[in-house]
């Protein structure tokens, strides 16, 4: 009597895009018994990042730009975990949990979906007063923080501090960046209307960048469009100017310009995972896993990668430029992950894996309310149409149909009742309260 073969043992490191979608697409496809399937994330969830501008700013509910993996991923075993080393040489992975305690996975075959962290620069008082929005977490603190500053100018008779407080600067002028400084001063513009001392005008925006334009993905014309209508807003944008100095808030600009700002937003790029830098994996001088066009990892047929922590040929563009690979974004990781589940299929039934090739359709931005920019399709789309356009798109790309409703939902009470625009700050700090009757 023939002995039956254990389960092919599949290993995914990270539950973001490629993550999520390579497990959804193996669960769908893997026959009972041919594999298992685990996801290793420190978070339980998968979150859909173009959307945090829009948590932050009020216009969804932080809860459903996030994607529980229990729930969606019902045939896999999920471990909320960190992963600290990859030793491929051993197959062997060491993770990290939540409690702590560290241990070692096994697998025979890997995939490394470790996706990106923000590049930090060693800029004087940057750690201490950035703040990202890379997670759910940063976006929910964003939001209560600048609403809170409103607060605390409108209660304060110091000028001197209360522009400080009114003052908020966003360095980084690609998408997340200007995303992010567009629908939060929408914000701090419409709440505004509820405090008695507080003007718009009298609200700062400052947008930093060191290259000479913003949203590289556009088209130049678009990108010179966008900082007009930002400063028709009374934002300030400074090109072709690094941030020099943060500490103790007080902000120092290679231009000269100085002033004091009790906000500062850093979404100046984004580096891949440092772990795979420390694995016995291959790399490129940027970090990122040296991949094939077919999304395996170079020289290994039993490693798969895909996303912002790989290298991988754009072949629509390589005919230009043999060096080119896929920027690291939203479109290409979702649909490289879709691809790179099919080829773990075909691999496991002994076929061979195809190459992954997708154009680049475009690029489209929020710019607050009723305000976009697009370059999609060979088309130039401005304000409101390529506002609509951006809903559209990402509500589609949405991960499942349960979250898309309840954006859509979220959207809709939002047309109704307008945006809430209260600081909820006690969230970031919830026990103080409790501490403070302690001690009374």
């Amino acid at each position: 009597m023939a002995v039956k073969s254990e389960p092919t043992r599949i290993l995914i490191l990270g539950g973001g895009y490629v993550g999520l979608y390579t497990a959804l697409g193996l669960q769908k496809k893997l026959r009972a018994n041919e594999a298992s399937v685990t996801i290793v994330d420190p978070q339980p969830h998968m979150t859909y990042q173009p959307f945090l501008p829009e948590a932050a700013a009020g216009s969804i509910e932080p809860r459903h730009v996030v994607v529980p993996l229990r729930r969606v991923l019902r045939r896999c075993h999920v471990l909320t975990a960190r992963v600290n080393k990859v030793e491929h040489e051993r197959k062997t992975v060491t993770v990290e949990a939540a409690d702590g305690h560290i241990e070692q996975l096994g697998y025979d075959v890997l995939v490394v979906a470790l996706g990106s962290v923000p590049r930090l620069l060693p800029i004087p008082g940057l750690a201490e007063q950035g703040i990202g929005i890379k997670t759910v977490g940063e976006a929910i603190y964003l939001r209560n923080h600048v609403l809170t500053k409103l607060d605390e100018a409108s209660s304060t008779l110091d000028p001197d501090l209360r522009k400080r407080l009114l003052t908020f600067t966003v360095v980084g002028g690609g998408f997340a960046g200007i995303e992010a400084l567009a629908e939060l001063e929408d914000m701090t513009r419409f709440a505004t209307r509820y405090y008695s001392n507080i003007e718009p005008e009298d609200v700062r925006w400052v947008l930093v960048e060191a290259a000479g334009r913003i949203l590289p993905e556009v088209r130049d014309t678009l990108g010179v469009w966008t900082v007009e209508q930002l400063e028709k807003r009374g934002i300030e944008v400074y090109l072709s100017t690094a941030a020099k100095s943060f500490e103790n808030g007080h902000v120092v600009l290679s231009d000269g310009t100085e002033f004091d700002s009790d906000t500062i937003i850093w979404t100046a790029g984004v580096k891949a995972n440092p772990v795979v830098a420390g694995s016995d994996l291959p790399t490129d001088k940027r970090g990122r896993l040296e991949a094939t066009a077919a999304l395996n990892v170079v020289g290994h047929s039993d490693v798969w990668t895909a996303g912002d922590v790989a290298a991988v040929p754009d072949l629509s563009r390589t005919e230009d430029d043999p060096t080119a690979t896929c920027p690291p974004n939203a479109q290409h990781a979702v649909r490289q992950a879709r691809h790179l589940s099919k080829n773990i299929i075909a691999s496991l039934r002994g076929g061979k894996p195809t190459d992954y090739y997708h154009k680049n359709l475009g690029a489209v931005a929020g710019l607050g309310l009723h305000k976009g920019v697009a370059d999609a399709m060979k088309m130039k789309i401005k304000g409101f149409p390529a506002w609509l356009f951006h809903r559209a798109y990402h509500v589609h790309a949405m991960p499942t149909f349960n979250r898309k409703v309840r954006i859509l939902l979220d959207w809709a009470l939002g047309g109704l009742f307008r945006r809430e625009t209260i600081s909820l700050g006690q969230i970031n700090n919830p026990k103080e309260e409790f501490t403070r009757a302690s001690k009374s």
